[in-house]
């Protein structure tokens, strides 16, 4: 199943590759129902950019830990679904509930034994940020050369839900559409916890005040632990859902972190909400791009908008201004 397209015209409109993620296919749709077809198939992108951004927002935003390797880790939960469907046929919705308890666990021992350390020689938030950055970027490759290592350089996918179904007159993947139901899912639930719950208080707190939280009780290093983590669940969750119908390759890691990082900056730190936000319109935003002007400026447009918000809006579209 190395490089298998879709199996429907319908589908392939959408959903045909290898390409790189975030670069819409041009759509003939788009000459019937130009706004519509932005419209949907831009919400639906925005979807998976959001569930992919919603763990580089968590371990970011709680655990101050920029964590490079990240893009690596939903490519690690991607290829683990691919090697499980082919050799026991179990359904990509299945793994998806036995990968991401495994992750966390994985998350869990990688900040015991590799973060931790960094942690505690860190002494300042800023020092911690840029020694994680070092320590993310070699991991990186590590990751990235037992990937090529294991299962090749080669682009790979799975046949999933690949039928097509029209919505308001446009054609769209029923896989991406799970993968959308998913991000919804996962974004509101992890809204709503850290919102309404006691464990979600202890999250934010030390997410916002780390140096006054021991003081009421809160083992800081404790929840960082935790948020890490559940960031790395999150990216097991958001690669497997990538891989139910995206063509991917064992060095696409890159990829799906700097998208991440875009959208964590885009929509404020550690602000779930705002990476939710965020994410659709950067879908939106490269569907329209890709359709109405040229696919290849999607990646151009994307940065020029992060570096304004850089520019004029450092902390995030939707982040609390100093």
């Amino acid at each position: 199943m190395v490089g298998r397209p879709c199996g429907n015209a319908a589908v392939r409109a959408f959903a045909s590759g290898p390409r790189p993620l975030g670069v819409p296919m041009p759509n003939t749709q788009a000459k019937r129902d130009p706004i519509m077809t932005i419209i949907i198939l831009g919400l639906v992108l925005g979807g998976t950019y959001a569930l992919l951004a919603l763990g580089l927002t968590i371990q970011y935003g709680i655990a101050r830990i920029m964590n490079l390797a990240y893009g690596e880790m939903t490519l690690v939960a991607a290829f683990v679904l691919v090697f499980v469907f082919r050799l026991t046929g179990l359904p990509p919705l299945v793994s998806i509930l036995l990968v991401a308890p495994a992750a966390y666990g994985v998350g869990w021992l990688l900040y015991t034994v590799m973060m931790r350390p960094l942690v505690a020689r860190a002494g300042t938030q800023g020092k911690l940020e840029v020694d994680s950055i070092l320590a993310t970027f070699g991991l990186l490759f590590v990751i990235q050369g037992l990937l090529l290592l294991v299962f090749g350089s080669d682009f790979t996918s799975v046949s999933f839900l690949e039928q097509g179904v029209e919505i308001l007159g446009v054609s769209v993947a029923v896989n991406r559409l799970v993968a959308l139901a998913i991000c919804a899912a996962a974004g509101g639930g992890l809204a709503i916890v850290l919102a309404r719950t006691r464990w979600g208080l202890v999250m934010r707190a030390a997410a916002l005040t780390p140096a006054s939280a021991p003081l009421v009780g809160i083992d800081v290093n404790r929840v960082a632990r935790q948020a890490f983590a559940l960031g790395t669940a999150l990216a097991a969750v958001g690669g497997t859902s990538v891989a139910m119908y995206q063509t991917f390759s064992a060095t696409d890691g890159v990829v799906f972190t700097m998208k991440a990082l875009v959208i964590v900056i885009m929509g404020g730190v550690g602000n779930v909400a705002g990476a939710l936000v965020a994410g659709f319109g950067l879908g939106l935003i490269e569907t329209f791009v890709a359709t109405v002007i040229d696919p290849g400026l999607t990646l151009a447009a994307t940065f020029a908008l992060f570096l304004a918000v850089l520019l004029w809006r450092p902390e995030g579209l939707f982040g609390r201004r100093a």
